[in-house]
C-alpha cells in the first residue's frame, strides 16, 4: 500500500504497549529525573549493545557537544567542517569558543584532514570533524594531526549510532565523541543525546557538568548545568533499543536496493564510504556504516531542484542536508570561503530512508529520478 505522505525520514518505533510498561513502572515509582534508575539502565543497555562503556547520557545532541567542550575546558578557536547542522557550530559558540571551518573532501563528504594543519594557530584548542551521514572521518590522519599540535579532538557522531571502525565502536575514538537520539536518528528518545569517553576521570566529570557540576557526595565540584536526561526519554529509548538491530539490518539492504537503482545513471554520484573500517572486505554486510541517511549527489543544483519537484508532485519529500553550508550562515560567523562544502551542499539531497518504508517506495521514487534527470 502506497504511504499517503513520504517523508525523508520517520523514527524507528518499538510498539507502544513496550514503551507503555516503561512508563508504568516510572508512574509507579514517582521518579521521573535526576538520573533514575530508566536512565542507568538505558546507558547501560545501550554500551552493552554497542560494546563499549562509559555513556553519559543528555537531554540532545547539541547539548553533548557542548557538555563535551566544557568537560575537556577549552577556550579558544575550535576547528570543525561547513558541512553540518548549524547545531555544531551552536555549541562552540555557546560555549564562548571560535569555530575555524576546514573544507570537506569532496568524496566521502568529511572534514579533508590534508587542510587541516593550514588552519592551526596559537588559539587552537581542538578539532572537532563530524561523521558525516554516519561515514567515518579519517580517524588516524586526525589523531596525529592532534597529537602534534596538542589538540583534543571531539568527534560529532550524532549520525553514527551503531558504526564500528576497525570492529570498535565510532563512539570510543577521540577524547570525547559526542551523538543524538533525536527523533530523526538511528536510536530515538524523542530528545536526546550522549557523550562517550574512554577516559574513566573524563568520564566522571561529565557526568558532574550533565547536574549541575555536583558530584555523588553533592559536593559542587565543576561549573555545570541541567542537561539530564528523563525517565521518560529514557523508556522510549529502552524500548526503540530492543528494534535496533533490525532496523539497521533493514536500513543497510534498503540502502543497497537504492544504489542498485541508481547506480546505472553516471551523472548521479555517491557518498564515498570509509573502507578502512571494513574488515570483512564486503561494504554490503559490515557495519562501518548505519546507512541512516541516503545522500544522492546531482550534476547541478538546477537538476537537484527539478527532481525535488518532480518529488514532491508525488508527496515525496527529500531534504536538503545539509543546505546552506555553515559557513555562509553570516548572521552568527564571518563568512570564509569553502568551495567544496558551498558546491556539494547544493546538489546533495536526501533520500527518504526509514524502518516503515516500503521497496515499492523506493522503486517509485528510485524511477521518478531516473525519468527527471
Amino acid at each position: 500500500m502506497k504511504e499517503s505522505n513520504i517523508y525523508v525520514t520517520m523514527p524507528t518505533l518499538a510498539p507502544l504497549e513496550e514503551v507503555n510498561s516503561y512508563m508504568k513502572g516510572i508512574w509507579e515509582r514517582g521518579i521521573m529525573t535526576h538520573n533514575g534508575p530508566l536512565v542507568k539502565q538505558f546507558e547501560k543497555f545501550t554500551a552493552k549493545f554497542l560494546e563499549t562503556n562509559n555513556i553519559v547520557s543528555v537531554s540532545n545532541g547539541t547539548i553533548a557537544v557542548q557538555v563535551a567542550i566544557r568537560a575537556l575546558g577549552l577556550k579558544g578557536e575550535i576547528i570543525t567542517t561547513p558541512f553540518t547542522h548549524v547545531a555544531t557550530i551552536s555549541a562552540i559558540i555557546w560555549e564562548n569558543c571560535t569555530p575555524i571551518f576546514v573544507d570537506i573532501d569532496p568524496e566521502n563528504l568529511n572534514i579533508d584532514p590534508n587542510k587541516i594543519e593550514e588552519k592551526i594557530s596559537k588559539n587552537t584548542v581542538a578539532i572537532l570533524p563530524v561523521h558525516v551521514f554516519g561515514n567515518p572521518c579519517p580517524i588516524e590522519e586526525i589523531q596525529a594531526i592532534a597529537e602534534k599540535h596538542n589538540l583534543k579532538v571531539i568527534y560529532d557522531a550524532a549520525h553514527s549510532f551503531g558504526v564500528k571502525y576497525k570492529g570498535k565502536s565510532i563512539f570510543e575514538y577521540g577524547n570525547i565523541s559526542t551523538t543524538s537520539f533525536h527523533a530523526t536518528k538511528m536510536l530515538s528518545t524523542a530528545e536526546g543525546g550522549a557523550c562517550f569517553t574512554q577516559e574513566n576521570e573524563l568520564h566522571e566529570r561529565l557526568k558532574r557538568i550533565r547536574f549541575f557540576g555536583f558530584d555523588n557526595a553533592q559536593n559542587l565540584i565543576d561549573d555545570g548545568a541541567n542537561f539530564k536526561m528523563t525517565e521518560v526519554n529514557a523508556a522510549i529509548g529502552l524500548a526503540n533499543l530492543t528494534m535496533m538491530q533490525k532496523a539497521l539490518d533493514d536500513r543497510r539492504e534498503k540502502y543497497f536496493l537504492y544504489k542498485k537503482l541508481l547506480s546505472k545513471n553516471p551523472d548521479l554520484k555517491f557518498q564515498k564510504i570509509n573502507q578502512e573500517c571494513n574488515l570483512s572486505g564486503n561494504c554490503s554486510a559490515c557495519n562501518c556504516n548505519n546507512y541512516s541517511y541516503f545522500p544522492l549527489i546531482f550534476p547541478t543544483e538546477e537538476v537537484l531542484l527539478r527532481i525535488e519537484i518532480a518529488l514532491q508532485n508525488k508527496n515525496i519529500f527529500a531534504r536538503r542536508y545539509f543546505y546552506p553550508s555553515v559557513n555562509t550562515y553570516n548572521n552568527i560567523v564571518p563568512y570564509i570561503s569553502m568551495p567544496q562544502s558551498e558546491d556539494i551542499s547544493k546538489r546533495i539531497l536526501c533520500l527518504p530512508l526509514y524502518f516503515t518504508l516500503s521497496k515499492h517506495s523506493i522503486l517509485e521514487i528510485s524511477k521518478i529520478i531516473t525519468d527527471n534527470i
